[in-house]
């Protein structure tokens, strides 16, 4: 009678565990937001709990981004370095000293990376990219993450998003972005979003990046004046060249009358060039169209005083 209750005693302990089911992908999604929430993306435990969760399903799209999202954090590191000018890479210092001869000296925050674990970040997210081929914000995510890892060189970036542009216009897929509604308008406003990525680099090759997805784009979407008004504000920006600055945002004013950005870009061309006749020109307009009231005083005040 003894040895009968100490073996239902260990079936009462050991039937639980085999009738235990595995956790749901809610579950472990659930779990994994819960660890990042309190340990950040690349926390101690997530790298087991991403594993589990692979392991159970290696399909799941959720679990793909965890993957993506852990290895690309581990990946990267941080440091400050001096460099010249008043921004690097579109962003200020984040302190400045003085040198022996008393001139300011800049500190960047400067990213470096792991090349070994940022391809195991580009694996998982090109593995998402292959099992849902119409979430544009998967390919978003590799795209912005190259961005980063290539710094100031963003060729990779620039051939991705080039070829993500043409598949768009060849393939005319029904793009999904989750939070985002999904129609005709949602692709060339997250392309603009990249195009400003490279406006804000600042750099001679994210400058022509700039242009030549402007360019692309246009295309593609001829109505799209946006990025006409992007290729004028290369021309004013970088080249300095407000003669075709001016024309570009002209050829925008011409179908689009009362668009804000061009016309304001057009106050500031002439500004620049201390033109009154052409800052007399737009400053009307200006005031005609802008949603501020503050710059609509501004601008009737600097009109009257002309």
């Amino acid at each position: 009678m003894k040895r009968l209750l100490s073996l239902v005693t260990v079936f009462s302990v050991v039937l639980p565990l085999f009738s235990q089911t595995k956790p749901t992908p809610e579950e472990y999604a659930d779990r994994y937001n819960l660890l990042v929430s309190k340990l950040g993306p690349a926390g101690v435990g997530i790298e087991t709990h991403l594993q589990k969760w692979e392991r159970d399903y290696p399909d799941d799209i959720d679990m793909l981004l965890g993957k993506f999202s852990y290895y690309y954090s581990k990946s990267k590191s941080e440091k400050l370095e001096p460099r010249e000018g008043n921004r690097y890479l579109g962003n200020a210092p984040v302190l400045s000293l003085k040198d022996s001869l008393d001139k300011d000296v800049n500190y960047f925050t400067v990213l470096s990376f792991d090349d070994e674990l940022f391809g195991k970040s580009t694996q998982a997210i090109d593995k998402a990219i292959e099992l849902n081929q119409n979430r544009l914000d998967l390919r978003i995510y590799k795209l912005s993450a190259l961005l980063d890892y290539e710094a100031d060189s963003p060729d990779m970036a620039l051939a991705g998003l080039k070829g993500l542009i043409d598949y768009d216009g060849h393939n005319h897929p029904s793009w999904e972005y989750p939070g985002f509604v999904s129609d005709e308008t949602l692709f060339p406003a997250v392309m603009q979003d990249c195009c400003f990525a490279f406006y804000q680099i600042g750099t001679p090759a994210s400058y022509e990046a700039f242009k030549e997805l402007s360019e692309k784009m246009l295309s593609y979407y001829p109505n799209a004046l946006e990025y006409m008004t992007n290729i004028g504000s290369y021309y004013l920006v970088y080249k300095k060249d407000s003669k075709n600055a001016l024309k570009m945002y002209n050829k925008v004013l011409k179908k689009r009358p009362d668009d804000y950005a061009t016309i304001k870009n057009c106050v500031l061309l002439a500004r620049k060039d201390k033109n009154v006749k052409l800052e007399k020109k737009y400053l009307p307009m200006l005031i005609r169209v802008t949603p501020d009231e503050t710059e609509k005083a501004s601008a009737q005040a600097r009109l009257s005083a002309m």
